[in-house]
C-alpha cells in the first residue's frame, strides 16, 4: 500500500492528489439515498427547497440540510382518562388514532413535532366529544362518534400535512353503581317485553277461539266431532280410564218431568204501605 501511494505521488503532483481525494469525499457526502416510504425535506441556506426522494439524489455539502419524514401510517393510543358525559356520568374512555403524513414539507415547516401535537389535540377532541354526548349515545352510537372525532382531528391537522385515516373509541368503562343501574333497567325492559308478548298471545288466542266458536255455531256437528277427538286423546296408551259419551238428548225427558213436578209458589202478600202506594198511584 505504501509503495502504491509513493508511486501515485511520483506520477501525480501532491496538490492534485489532495484535490482528487477531497472531491471523492465531497461526492460521498453529497449523495443521499432515501427509501420508498421516506421523503427528504431539503433546506438550502435556511430556505425550504422541497421534498426529494425516494431513491438517489444530490445534496450540496455544507449549504444543504435535510430532514427525513416517514410516510407510513403511524398510530398512537390516547391514554385512558376520566371524563364527564352530558348527563353527568363519569366514564373512563380511551381511543386509538391512525394518521399518515401526506405532505412532508408542511409536516416539517408548519408545526413543531407534528406527532406530539396531534396526540395533544386528539386528547382534547376526545374530551370535547364525550362531554357533548350522553351515556346512551356514547355506548350505542360508536360509529358516529368515531367519525366525528376523525373529522375534528383531521380538520386541525390538515394544515400540517397530516391525514387522519381512522379513529376508534376502544373502551368505555363505567362505575359499578352505573353498571348495576343499567342491569336493572335491562331486566325491567325484558320483563316489559315479556308481558307484552304474553298479552299479544292471549289476544291472538282469543281471536282464534272466537273464530272457532263461530264455526261451531254454524255447524253444531263440529262440536260433537271435537268431543270425540278429545276422547281419543284422553284414551291414550297405558291409560286405564274409559270414557263413554252419552248424548244429552237421552236426559231431556227426565229433565222436563222434574221441572213439571216442582210446585209453583204463590206470590208473597203485599204490605199495607205497598197497597196504599198502589191505590194512590
Amino acid at each position: 500500500m505504501e509503495e502504491l501511494v509513493r508511486l501515485v505521488l511520483q506520477v501525480v503532483p501532491a496538490w492534485l492528489a489532495v484535490l482528487i481525494i477531497l472531491g471523492f469525499v465531497l461526492v460521498a457526502a453529497a449523495i443521499r439515498v432515501i427509501r420508498e416510504y421516506e421523503r427528504a425535506v431539503v433546506f438550502r441556506l435556511g430556505r425550504l427547497i422541497g421534498a426529494k426522494g425516494p431513491g438517489l439524489f444530490w445534496l450540496w455539502p455544507i449549504i444543504d440540510r435535510m430532514v427525513k419524514m416517514d410516510l407510513r401510517v403511524l398510530n398512537f393510543e390516547i391514554p385512558k382518562q376520566d371524563m364527564m358525559t352530558r348527563d353527568n356520568v363519569t366514564v373512563a374512555v380511551d381511543a386509538v388514532v391512525f394518521l399518515q403524513v401526506h405532505d412532508a414539507s408542511k409536516a416539517v415547516n408548519n408545526v413543531m413535532e407534528f406527532f406530539k401535537s396531534t396526540i395533544l389535540f386528539a386528547q382534547a377532541a376526545l374530551r370535547s366529544t364525550v362531554g357533548a354526548n350522553e351515556l346512551d349515545q356514547l355506548l350505542s352510537e360508536r360509529d358516529r362518534i368515531n367519525q366525528h372525532l376523525q373529522h375534528m382531528i383531521d380538520e386541525q391537522t390538515e394544515p400540517w400535512g397530516v391525514k387522519v385515516t381512522s379513529v376508534g373509541v376502544r373502551d368505555v368503562i363505567l362505575p359499578d353503581s352505573m353498571k348495576r343501574a343499567m342491569a336493572r333497567q335491562a331486566e325491567a325492559e325484558r320483563e316489559r317485553r315479556g308481558k307484552i308478548t304474553h298479552a299479544e298471545g292471549e289476544r291472538e288466542a282469543a281471536e282464534e277461539l272466537v273464530k272457532a266458536a263461530n264455526m261451531i255455531a254454524a255447524n253444531p256437528i263440529a262440536l260433537q266431532l271435537r268431543f270425540l277427538q278429545t276422547l281419543t286423546a284422553v284414551a291414550s296408551e297405558h291409560n286405564s280410564t274409559t270414557i263413554l259419551p252419552v248424548p244429552i238428548d237421552l236426559f231431556t225427558p227426565f229433565l222436563r218431568a222434574a221441572a213439571a213436578a216442582v210446585p209453583t209458589q204463590p206470590p208473597a202478600p203485599q204490605s199495607g204501605t205497598e197497597k196504599s202506594s198502589q191505590q194512590s198511584g
